[in-house]
């Protein structure tokens, strides 16, 4: 076993196929198929399950890629540390839908064109599921937002967890959204849209709104969504209440007629494992803290 044979195996993970894994490593297919059957042959386990040309991992597997996983990226972490200069090799970002929409296009297209030697690989997701990826090395770091909830009448933090460490380099405004017709809110008993619309469990902005209702007894349905767009579109409808940051509402050139009401402003943390350290990651922390903090008014 060796770390080659060890990123082919991730690869075949990820892409469940032999030939995309092969094509995603541009290697022959036999070869991926040789080190697979080497892998599995070495350790004395089946590692995948094999469901016509789809590779799927077995329990075996699954325990297996963890651990190669976090080999991997100590693997990538070390190459970095005695070449600590000059920013290069992997870097693996992960990102909240919205930040990627209105923060990230200006800061990475300047940090590619000063750093090319930096193959950065972003990811969307919601908060939770993001940091579970960092703290599973699958991510070396995330942009994800502070968490909140709303107890005995003011906004209270959730602390990160002990492994992982986090800076603000963004505040976003949130907004409350409700349609054009809903009656003013000045609390969460005021609202009366029957549905919460908001993106899959464990997005921290959805948490965030359903902490702040349920302090008024408002515990409201989710009609999960995958875009911003479906959720203004939702809120259109007269259906649902959404929170999002005005950032994002910036970004439409006609959004569609709602009432907006401020809620809170929210940190966006950037985060990393407790003593990761690379020379890639410290010019994209630099590159974050130098954009602008909060989107104009």
């Amino acid at each position: 076993m060796d770390f080659t044979t060890l990123a082919i195996f991730r690869a075949v993970a990820e892409e469940a196929s032999v030939t995309r894994a092969a094509q995603r490593l541009q290697r022959v297919q036999s070869n991926v198929t040789t080190r697979i059957r080497q892998l599995e042959d070495e350790l004395g386990v089946t590692l995948f399950s094999r469901d016509g040309k789809r590779m799927l991992l077995t329990e075996q597997g699954r325990a297996y890629l963890a651990y190669a996983e976090r080999l991997l990226a100590l693997e990538e972490e070390a190459r970095q540390a005695v070449r600590p200069g000059r920013p290069e090799g992997s870097l693996r970002l992960g990102s909240m839908e919205s930040t990627a929409a209105s923060r990230l296009p200006a800061v990475l297209a300047d940090y590619h064109q000063a750093w090319p030697a930096v193959a950065l690989a972003v990811t969307t997701g919601p908060t939770r599921a993001l940091l579970d990826a960092l703290v599973a090395h699958r991510l070396d770091a995330a942009l994800v937002a502070r968490a909140l909830v709303w107890q005995d009448g003011a906004w209270v933090e959730t602390p990160l967890q002990p492994a992982l460490e986090g800076e603000p380099v963004f505040t976003e405004d949130l907004l409350l959204v409700t349609p054009e017709a809903h009656p003013l809110v000045s609390g969460p008993q005021d609202v009366t849209t029957p549905r919460i619309a908001g993106f899959a469990t464990g997005c921290a902005y959805r948490d965030l709104l359903a902490s702040w209702l349920a302090s008024a007894g408002r515990r409201l349905p989710v009609q999960e969504v995958g875009s911003y767009h479906a959720i203004l579109a939702c809120v259109a409808a007269g259906a649902c209440v959404a929170v999002m940051p005005r950032s994002v509402l910036d970004l439409l050139r006609e959004p569609p007629r709602l009432r907006v009401t401020p809620l809170v402003s929210v940190d966006t943390l950037l985060v990393r494992r407790r003593g990761y350290a690379s020379a890639a990651f410290d010019a994209l922390r630099d590159g974050l803290l130098a954009a602008p903090t909060r989107s104009p008014r």
